[in-house]
Order: structure tokens, then sequence, then C-alpha cells
């Protein structure tokens, strides 16, 4: 079982870890304990180094399970590496998905809509909501509000609760959907205190303010009352 460092701290850039497996069909190996981010919830995954005494493996992707992909040779099985994330892209990715969280705590606030889905990338994103409909002088208000949390330097909290104490908190699950898996017995959620609390188990920065400034570029209607806005982030 591979521990996943992320999970609790976002801001873990280098950690000490075993390879404890080798995935030839992918080129990759499964360390111990990661603080590689493997993708999932729109979240791209991370990329960076591990090393050992003698050489250096670039990381081209992170995946499920604790699998680290590798270009070129592997590792050996047994080795200790000193491993590092691409730390710039990360903090980017991070400061996006924290974005993500404010857009949509002030939409379920302000105009009760849910989400239906989305995806980010470094510095952009996509999301979808529930709108009816959505004029231009509504999508300026929304960006409005959406950087006035960012001003306001809200603090981020990470938790993981039991999964009977977490699903008491009302509106845990802004997905359309719920995509927590019957099995899962602790929920990680994150609070951007006094705005939005979710379920969540990607990585974040500490505080609003390290967001920097939120642009709503476009929207778009995805047909019926899905309406799509497209977001991009500055400094």
């Amino acid at each position: 079982m591979t521990d996943y460092l992320y999970l609790r701290d976002s801001y873990l850039q280098t950690f000490s870890a075993a390879v404890a497996e080798h995935d030839a069909r992918q080129n990759g190996v499964l360390l111990d304990r990661t603080a590689f981010f493997p993708g999932g919830g729109g979240q791209q995954p991370d990329r960076g180094w591990l090393r050992t005494d003698s050489a250096e493996f670039i990381v081209k992707t992170a995946r499920r399970g604790g699998l680290h992909i590798i270009d070129g040779e592997l590792p050996p099985i047994g080795a200790t590496v000193q491993a590092e994330l691409d730390w710039q892209r990360r903090y980017q990715i991070m400061r996006t998905h924290s974005a993500m969280h404010i857009l949509c705590g002030v939409i379920w606030r302000d105009y009760q809509a849910s989400v239906t889905g989305g995806n980010m990338a470094v510095l952009s994103a996509r999301m979808d909501f529930e709108f009816e409909r959505l004029s231009p002088d509504t999508v300026s208000e929304i960006e409005d509000k959406i950087n006035e949390e960012v001003a306001k330097s809200l603090p981020i909290k990470i938790d993981i609760l039991p999964r009977e104490e977490a699903f008491q908190i009302p509106d845990l699950i802004r997905t359309k959907i719920n995509l927590l898996p019957p099995g899962i017995k602790e929920v990680r959620t994150v609070e951007i205190v006094g705005l939005d609390l979710q379920a969540d188990g990607g990585t974040h920065v500490a505080n609003t303010s390290e967001v920097g400034s939120i642009k709503i570029s476009k929207y778009k209607s995805k047909g019926g009352i899905n309406k799509r806005l497209y977001v991009e982030i500055g400094d």
C-alpha cells in the first residue's frame, strides 16, 4: 500500500521513498510513499524526478496506485529514491484548483446552481453549471464576486472525516452525481472558511490570496440548462 503524502500536505515538494515494484508494461515504478498527485477530479497528474546516488529518472506522469511512469530506464526495485515534484507546475495547478472551488462556492451560495462537469489545465479551467439563463451581466457579476473572495484572504483547510460524519454536512457533494463509492470509509474535505466546504481529493493552496486574479474568459450553453464557464488564472 502506498502512503499518499499529498492528501495531508499539498506543499510537500521533496520526499524519500522506496521502489516497491516495477510495471514493465507501462514503464513505471510503484513507490511505497508519494507526494505525486495521480490525476482525478479534473486535476492533472504531477510530473517531476526521482534520484539515486548515481542516476536521475524523469517522472513523465503519476497514476493511481502509487505508479510513476518513467522516461527511460527504471530505478531498481528496493532502491531508495529522492523524489522532487515539478513544483512550479504543481503550484500553478493548486492555484487553479482552489480558484475552481471559489467559483463553485460563490455560484452555489448566490445562485444555487449545481456543478455538472469540469476540467482543469495549468492556470486555466472550465466548469459547467445548471443555469437556466446566463447573461453577460451575470457573468461579470460572478467574476467580481469570486475576486472579492480572493481578496478576503480566506484560509483553506483540509480534513479527513469518517464517512458517516462527513455526510452529515449539508451540500458536501456539489456535483450533480455523487462520485464517492460506497466502500470509501473516510472522506477528505476541503473548506474555504466562510465560503465553501466540499468533498475533494486534490491539492490546494492554503489561502485564497495565493490564487491570484480570476478571469472568466468566455461562457457558452452546452444545451438545456447546462452553461459552461471558462476561467483563466493571473498573477
